[in-house]
């Protein structure tokens, strides 16, 4: 009786009664396109001992993907409004599946590495269109849970990438069987885009297109964490000292950009990041900024946790995938309690996950640095849950927190830009502990030393992330306080 009585209230309403499949669909390949960013991971060790890869190519692998990933984003999203978001989302999905063929059948590091960039500007497309669809398809408290799905599907994709990686290259071993890490997309993309071309509605073109897009912006952006990362990338081979340089002209890239971002929006043109979020929306300047800060600590560990697992103490892929998942196991029941309890908690949620993840952390460190062999992975297990628990307060509350003071006109860009800074973070955090664990290893400092610096690393940045949340709490409740106040002068 309910379900009928449901169903009729969606006809008329005009909602579509196949949403619910579009979302499953659209959140599919939505998982698929963020698992790319962690689960190639846990086979880099496989990948460098195959292709003979240096450890700088290694680090692109993982780095490149979340770049072009974040890249993508905006321009994506203004793309899916001015063509239409099926049109979009088929195009995005294809060249997924194309560019994950090309990198299974990689046959040298740098092949890789260019198929990855590929592959993760395929995949970044794909993430404005899921949200833009659940936009046009749901309404009411129907939008509110799907976006709750649509953030735990950011959150939970990453934490498990490790141990899907090792399950697969579990299966199909061997020294190709790292292929299939990129391969295993082939048939779940081939049957997700017929689906989708079943399923998704087709929409009008929205106007221009090329008028909409700001390709100088998104130039200097790439610019500017192109300078952060080169020097990072290329640590172990002396790239801090040759190319310190390239610091501060990634500082002038930002500041052009800023600029440029602002000439803009004065002019009534449409920038790549809207100036208005960040200087006239309440929450969203401090929760954009926690997010970067938070991914590049958080990207960044399941890079070194792999190759400390696999190299350092010999895991196999498989063995080294399930050390992390008490991660992810914390990671996905507190997702799905931080979606109900953020509405209630507020920032104080994402204060107390960034607090249990840079503990949890922390204390990981501590114990790799003293524990080695099968007892590593298991002494480790109790303080990466605590972690995951801490991870689930945080994304999704995040995005909910940062969004919710935005006005509808601008959601799309603002939800895009949010991503790109997460993703840009990935990058550039995947990339720094990476250094910091190569730099140990050059130094003698031996692998358990290498991982705890490298954790110690992701701690620091999560603690920066906290510094902003707890700024944000007190900015919050001095707002409640002036508001309170003057209710009661005139009352």
């Amino acid at each position: 009786m309910h379900t009928r009585a449901a169903a009729a209230d969606s006809r008329s309403s005009g909602a579509d009664p196949r949403r619910w499949r579009i979302l499953v669909v659209s959140q599919l390949c939505g998982f698929m396109s963020l698992l790319d960013v962690s689960i190639v991971n846990v086979a880099l060790p496989s990948i460098q001992r195959g292709l003979g890869a240096s450890a700088a190519q290694v680090q692109w692998v993982v780095s490149g993907y979340a770049l072009a990933f974040g890249l993508a984003l905006v321009p994506a999203g203004r793309l899916g409004d001015a063509l239409g978001r099926r049109r979009m989302f088929l195009v995005a999905l294809s060249a997924f599946i194309v560019t994950s063929a090309l990198a299974g059948a990689a046959p040298t590091a740098t092949l890789l590495v260019v198929a990855r960039l590929a592959q993760g500007l395929a995949g970044g497309m794909l993430p404005p269109q899921n949200a833009g669809l659940i936009q046009d398809l749901f309404r009411g408290a129907e939008r509110a849970r799907a976006f709750g799905v649509f953030g735990a599907t950011v959150g939970l994709s990453t934490a498990v990438g490790p141990i899907v990686g090792g399950l697969i290259l579990a299966g199909f071993g061997g020294a190709g069987g790292w292929r299939w890490v990129f391969f295993v997309n082939i048939p779940v993309g081939l049957l997700a885009l017929v689906a989708a071309i079943r399923l998704l509605p087709r929409q009008a073109p929205g106007g221009p297109v090329l008028a909409r897009l700001d390709f100088a912006g998104a130039a200097l952006l790439c610019a500017g964490v192109l300078a952060v990362l080169l020097p990072l990338v290329s640590a172990s081979s002396g790239g801090l000292r040759r190319l310190w340089w390239l610091f501060p002209a990634a500082v002038v890239l930002f500041a052009a950009f800023a600029r440029w971002e602002v000439w803009l929006s004065r002019r009534g043109r449409s920038p790549l990041l809207e100036p208005r979020l960040l200087t006239g929306t309440p929450g969203y300047p401090a929760g954009a900024a926690l997010g970067l800060s938070y991914f590049v600590g958080f990207s960044g560990i399941w890079l070194v946790l792999a190759l400390h697992f696999q190299r350092g103490l010999g895991y196999s892929p498989l063995h080294s995938g399930l050390s992390v998942t008490p991660f992810a196991v914390g990671s996905a029941v507190a997702s799905a309690a931080g979606g109900r309890l953020v509405s209630r908690l507020g920032r104080r949620l994402t204060v107390l996950g960034l607090v249990l993840t840079a503990g949890g952390l922390g204390a990981a460190a501590l114990v790799l640095d003293a524990t080695t062999g099968t007892a590593a992975g298991l002494a480790a297990a109790a303080p990466l849950l605590v972690a995951g628990v801490g991870s689930g307060f945080v994304i999704l509350p995040n995005i909910t927190l940062s969004l919710q003071a935005v006005p509808v006109s601008m959601a799309g860009a603002a939800g895009g830009a949010l991503q790109t800074g997460q993703r840009v973070g990935a990058a550039i955090g995947s990339a720094a502990l990476a250094a910091i664990f190569y730099s140990v290893l050059a130094g003698d400092g031996g692998y358990q030393a290498a991982i705890a610096w490298s954790l110690a690393g992701a701690v620091g940045f999560i603690l920066i992330a906290l510094a902003l949340g707890v700024a944000d709490l007190r900015r919050d409740g001095r707002r409640r306080r002036a508001s309170a106040a003057a209710e009661e002068h005139w009352s």
